[in-house]
């Protein structure tokens, strides 16, 4: 058995004239969670539903647990789990009873539902809430029920594709938890997310833009690949007047709104923060703190994009 669980190949995806994906190429270790980010229609469902044997490719080559995208898709179906954006609940039915039925769709063997719907609920905490409509649960626990739906038939691999999307971020940071005790116990998870805090959870990324892969490693190594930039966090009286006082600021190379403050890209600190302060100033601006920062996974991602755009031709 091979250490990659994923392959992909100069993968290319075309819906006519348009490409949503263009030329990809990436593999995921056994066990690994391995994160796809980026920004609503840079490609990343579409290339989590050609691995899932739902699209095939235009061009180029995927394996799934040693199996082909092209060739053996509904072999690859039976050992993947998969969780869409819009997971396909039954609301009229209780949470035991969605995971039964599931159990009943993936061909668990009836002798094992019972153990495994009792199992599933205990590992999604959802045991005290078997007997609730789906319809009446909040956001989180919908996804927790989606993940122990999609995890039924105990597959190796599993694709979630946004599986946070539209949920609060207690219940988010919940639900990662749970991804991470799932991946320590060997399984491989590919996840797709706009949520750049998400990034901290995998261990390894490829920031995805229109359709390519712009950048590929751990999101430590990414942020050491800005080690020649810094990063101020700047809090002012008035955080959007800030911004627009330091648009035009020299010293200033990037600036967005980060928390209750500004993230301000510079190359030279101590020249900018007195920069920064003297041009806040003049616009009768207190400033409350200006502080060196590490970058974040947002910032990193902007400067990751801005260098793309700069080297595309």
């Amino acid at each position: 058995m091979t250490e990659w669980a994923i392959e992909v190949e100069g993968v290319v995806k075309r819906f006519g004239a348009f490409v949503a994906v263009d030329g990809i190429s990436f593999r995921v270790r056994r066990g690994e969670i391995f994160g796809l980010l980026g920004p609503n229609g840079a490609g990343k469902s579409t290339t989590i539903r050609i691995l899932c044997g739902l699209l095939l490719p235009t061009e180029g080559r995927a394996r799934v647990d040693g199996l082909d995208v092209l060739t053996q898709s509904e072999q690859i179906k039976r050992r993947i789990g998969y969780m869409s954006q819009r997971f396909s609940l039954y609301e009229d039915l209780t949470v035991e009873e969605n995971v039964a039925f599931f159990s009943g769709l993936y061909g668990v063997p009836r002798a094992h539902r019972r153990e495994r719907v009792e199992m599933l609920l205990r590992m999604a905490g959802l045991t005290e809430r078997r007997h609730v409509l789906v319809r009446v649960l909040p956001g989180g626990w919908k996804q927790r029920l989606a993940l122990a739906c999609a995890l039924v038939h105990d597959p190796p691999i599993l694709f979630l594709d946004e599986p946070t999307a539209g949920v609060d971020p207690i219940a988010r940071r919940q639900f990662w938890e749970m991804i991470v005790r799932l991946s320590e116990a060997g399984r491989t998870i590919l996840v797709t997310t706009h949520y750049m805090d998400e990034a901290a959870y995998c261990h390894r990324l490829a920031l995805m833009h229109r359709g390519r892969i712009v950048a590929l490693d751990a999101p430590a190594a990414l942020s050491r690949a800005l080690s020649s930039v810094v990063f101020l966090y700047v809090e002012s009286s008035d955080v959007l007047a800030s911004m627009k006082a330091l648009e035009h600021e020299e010293t200033v190379e990037q600036i967005a709104f980060f928390g209750a403050g500004l993230h301000v890209r510079v190359r030279d600190p101590q020249r900018a923060s007195e920069r920064i302060r003297q041009r806040l100033r003049e616009h009768g601006i207190a400033v409350s703190r200006l502080d060196v920062v590490s970058p974040s996974m947002e910032d990193i991602f902007v400067a990751v994009i801005e260098g793309a755009e700069r080297d595309a031709p």
